[in-house]
């Protein structure tokens, strides 16, 4: 009885010890993290400020020497705040280059207190204590600073540094030459003269040899060194991009997992997007899908598999993002899925809503339903068709020809989606897909949807595409007949789409809405002009549709703008243009059923055709 007693107290004393351990490690590096804020923060005002840089310029070139990194500039601020910014994520490479500025730096403060000249000024003093500080922080914080950068960045920093210089001299250099009192100089001492500003920024209006150069031209080959300054930098420490894990294998197991519990979530089959990663839960029985953005690990829908093992796949993906310095989200999640991602210290804001119709209650009767009655019966008198089947009963080249019409009647040139979005169509592997076709009175193609399965018995919209001078009120005309004829594919609920801030537009426009609640939603009418948020809600609320809602996770307030750009990168808002073409569908599919695998559309989605 005493061993055992002894046993649990020397357990307690070891855990109060780690417990203290871990403390000190997290406030040396708060303490890192809180240096390089401040020091950027004084350096930015000493920028602005005449006399207070004048009075760091004059304690670095005379007798006095500052604390690290406060050097009075805009760059110096620029450099601080993005250490702290990296160092704040974690980022062991961070770490790494300011211990090996600081120490020299530290090292050279302790030397030059031996010399009486520098001893007699207490700032000397004062900055060696903070420096030393930090030197001190960095040592016994370092194992806070975790996160894995990616082996690329080196490589990729050494690249854009000498390409970035390589363009600088050449633009600098024609400058000169174009514009500057060149004398007896030759093209060399022009060349050497831009390369020497671009490397040191230099002081502006120098002169070399009968070289006479302007002040502007100076100034802006200094603005070029900054930008490929800052390029490296972001170059060097820049976030990895993630793994690719959703191999052949990943895709089977998937589709295994969605064959036993596929009905819990409309989302689920989007999981299956090629531009998504997935990690497993350590039974298997579970995964999280999810795509690195921007430094972001950007989840959709709820985890797929047995609920029993969410908690493992959701503690393997926030690891993983945690040892990459990646901002966990979820954009998507049901509440059954936001309830588990909650428990694991994530913070839930409902996003808006999911329709969903059960075609067994659906009835077109009703003054309610007397628009959406209308616009059918208009379709169907004048002639307009539906038919309903399967992908894999669709012929190959049937198939080609069709995609062929869906890929002109494409909104604009980039698809759009991530979470509610396959990002492909006519894949072999996709044959229980349900594909709705509608041909006009001459047996003409006019416009198509397709829903991706939901389960056994339901269906999920995937995309809509229209000709543009077909008759108004087609999609609703093929989204009853989907409905009224449902028992034909074994369907007993669909998915239609998601509503964004569908309680904002329900309820602002209500007596009695708060004044918070009318201007909320009058920003969100503003908006909607470019991304029809407000009708997209509209046209979902015309089918009595069961409103599901859907929510958005995060770790930190902090992270939410940040988790915002990322989601509208991936969704196909946001995004630098490509001058390579991606193929279309129609190519996709003569491949896929050519044997070769389909090219990865990086930018695809489909659901809500703003023109319908």
């Amino acid at each position: 009885m005493t061993a055992v007693t002894g046993q649990r107290t020397t357990q307690a004393q070891d855990d109060k010890s780690e417990a203290r351990s871990t403390m000190t490690r997290r406030l040396a590096a708060a303490y890192a993290i809180w240096y390089l804020r401040v020091v950027a923060l004084l350096n930015l005002l000493a920028a602005l400020s005449v006399s207070f840089s004048d009075s760091v310029h004059r304690h670095n070139e005379g007798d006095f020497f500052t604390p690290y990194l406060l050097t009075a500039g805009f760059t110096s601020a620029a450099l601080a705040w993005f250490m702290a910014v990296t160092m704040r994520r974690r980022k062991r490479v961070a770490w790494l280059v300011n211990l090996v500025l600081v120490t020299p730096t530290f090292l050279v403060y302790v030397l030059a207190l031996t010399v009486s000249d520098y001893r007699d000024h207490w700032t000397n003093w004062a900055a060696t204590f903070f420096t030393g500080l930090l030197f001190v922080a960095l040592l016994v914080g370092r194992k806070e600073f975790h996160a894995k950068g990616d082996r690329n960045n080196p490589k990729l920093a050494i690249a854009v540094l000498v390409v970035g210089t390589l363009i600088a001299v050449a633009i600098g250099t024609g400058l000169v030459t174009a514009f500057a009192t060149t004398g007896d100089s030759s093209i060399g001492d022009r060349v050497l003269y831009t390369l020497l500003r671009v490397i040191s920024i230099g002081g502006s209006g120098a002169r070399y040899g009968d070289l006479y150069v302007p002040r502007w031209i100076a100034v802006v080959i200094n603005l070029m060194s900054l930008v490929l300054f800052f390029l490296v930098v972001y170059a060097m420490f820049r976030s990895p991009r993630g793994r690719r894990l959703h191999s052949t294998a990943d895709e089977q197991q998937l589709r295994a997992l969605l064959d036993k519990h596929g009905s819990r979530d409309s989302l689920g089959y989007f999981a299956l997007r090629d531009d998504k990663s997935v990690i497993f839960s350590p039974t298997g029985k579970a995964a999280v899908a999810y795509r690195v953005v921007g430094g972001v690990s950007l989840a959709s829908g709820d985890p797929i598999g047995d609920p029993e093992a969410w908690p493992g796949a959701v503690d393997a993906w926030l690891a993983e993002a945690y040892q990459h310095s990646w901002t966990p989200a979820v954009v998507g999640a049901s509440e059954d899925g936001g309830t588990v991602l909650a428990r694991h210290g994530l913070t839930a804001l409902e996003l808006g809503d999911e329709a969903v119709v059960e075609p067994a209650e659906f009835t077109l009767e009703g003054r309610a339903m007397r628009v959406v009655r209308q616009a059918y019966n208009r379709v169907a008198r004048a002639g307009y068709t539906v038919e309903i089947r399967r992908h894999a009963d669709i012929p190959p080249a049937e198939f080609i020809d069709l995609l062929r019409l869906a890929d002109a009647w494409r909104y604009g040139e980039t698809e759009r989606g991530f979470s509610m979005a396959l990002g492909r169509l006519g894949d072999p592997d996709d044959g229980q897909c349900v594909m709705v076709e509608c041909r006009d009175a001459q047996g003409q193609l006019r416009a198509l949807l397709s829903y991706v399965p939901w389960g056994p018995n339901g269906l999920s919209l995937d995309l809509m595409r229209r000709d543009k001078d077909s008759e108004n009120g087609l999609i609703e005309f093929m989204v009853i007949e989907l409905i009224q004829r449902a028992e034909q594919v074994g369907v007993e609920r669909i998915s239609l789409n998601f509503a964004m801030f569908r309680a904002v537009f329900e309820r602002g426009s209500k007596l009695g809405a708060g004044p918070v609640l009318r201007l909320w939603r009058t920003v969100l009418m503003f908006f909607s002009r470019w991304w029809q948020i407000e009708s997209l809600y509209r046209a979902n609320a015309k089918y009595r549709p069961i409103w599901e809602p859907r929510f958005v996770l995060y770790t930190r307030s902090a992270d939410l703008p940040r988790i915002g750009v990322a989601y509208a990168r991936a969704e196909g808002f946001l995004g630098l243009p490509s001058l390579r073409r991606g193929r279309s569908a129609a190519e996709q599919v003569e491949a896929a059923h050519g044997g070769t695998q389909p090219a990865l559309d990086p930018e695809v989605d489909g659901r809500g055709d703003p023109g319908a």
